[in-house]
């Protein structure tokens, strides 16, 4: 896959966070909180799909608002976002 500029956009990006007070809010289990693992995965529609798991673990659940639109700055920046709310807790979710 490529951007209108030609460069190469990245599959997936992942991080490994401590999620802060309250966690992070998953559609299939709800709030799961400590070491967790964030993906962001771009999707064709200019969105992207975020997920996010206990580090180490096999599942994974769809952070709740994922798939979540891309800003200007691209899947970096969605996934920068994503992990500074997971970072903060309070029950954090994909930005709209």
């Amino acid at each position: 896959m490529t951007s209108p500029d030609s460069r190469p956009v990245p599959e997936r990006l992942q991080s490994e966070v401590t999620a802060g007070r309250g966690g992070a809010m998953t559609d299939e289990v709800g709030v799961i909180t400590g070491d967790l693992t964030i993906a962001t995965s771009p999707l064709p529609d200019g969105r992207a799909q975020i997920a996010i798991q206990y580090t180490g673990a096999e599942e994974w659940y769809t952070l709740t608002g994922s798939p979540a639109p891309l800003p200007p700055g691209g899947l970096a920046a969605l996934h920068t976002d994503v992990v500074q709310r997971v970072r903060h807790g309070g029950a954090a979710q994909a930005p709209q």
